[in-house]
């Protein structure tokens, strides 16, 4: 079996408020993985976890074969991060933005992430903070492109996309996963979203993971057990 692009491995946070149990799974190449549960469930904080060089908990988080907290520098170079609460220079321009954090990172490719901009009908002359946000989201995307991730983390990145952006948005995620060098791991509460969209797809509920598996398997016994993660 190939090396996991993303490995949990008996992941316990210690004492908080919100806190991750037991947790094992493996993000393969070449997929889209999906997190649903209730709010509060414990899909942000998997994904902090991962992002957080703070977060404590016993176990082990390896992104490309790299533990997380033992490599944390290196290994957000690997990741390509895209939710609402992602932080970025409001002030600045998208192309500012890039100027000034892309070299944060080992290969920044600047015409890549004009190209994808460009894709996704953004201008890079726009104030971040003055951007819609499904702008600021798609900015997002372009700037996690321009760094060639092979995790893609995307925390509620689709929530209020209209149906044509989310097709195309989902076609580009398609793109992105194709050679099989990387993989995105999405959280959502749309569940069609997630039985058509994801490979594979993780149920969580009061930071457990309680269920794994094919989206087409999973997704249809959440509808017919009436299930609260079902909400569309």
């Amino acid at each position: 079996m190939e090396q996991a692009i993303l490995l949990f491995e008996n992941v316990t946070g210690k004492k908080s408020k919100f806190r991750l149990q037991n947790i094992n799974f493996a993000v393969q190449p070449g997929y889209i993985y999906g997190l649903m549960g209730a709010n509060g469930a414990g899909k942000t904080t998997l994904m902090r976890y991962i992002l957080d060089d703070t977060a404590r908990y016993t176990g082990h988080i390896y992104v490309d074969g790299e533990d997380v907290h033992t490599g944390h520098a290196h290994v957000m170079n690997k990741i390509g991060f895209v939710s609402e609460d992602n932080q970025f220079l409001v002030d600045r321009t998208c192309r500012q933005n890039v100027e000034i954090l892309g070299m944060l990172y080992e290969n920044f490719d600047t015409g890549l992430f004009e190209d994808t901009m460009k894709q996704l009908q953004v201008s890079p002359t726009k104030t971040y903070k003055k951007m819609s946000r499904g702008e600021k989201l798609k900015f997002q995307l372009a700037f996690a492109v321009a760094h060639h991730p092979c995790l893609y983390l995307l925390d509620e990145a689709t929530a209020g996309m209209d149906p044509v952006f989310r097709k195309e948005y989902f076609d580009m995620l398609q793109q992105l996963i194709m050679d099989e060098t990387a993989s995105v791991l999405m959280t959502s509460h749309i569940s069609s979203e997630m039985e058509t969209k994801t490979d594979y797809v993780g149920i969580m509920e009061e930071g457990k993971l309680i269920r794994f598996g094919e989206s087409l398997d999973v997704i249809p016994a959440l509808a017919k057990e009436g299930s609260a993660c079902y909400e569309f």
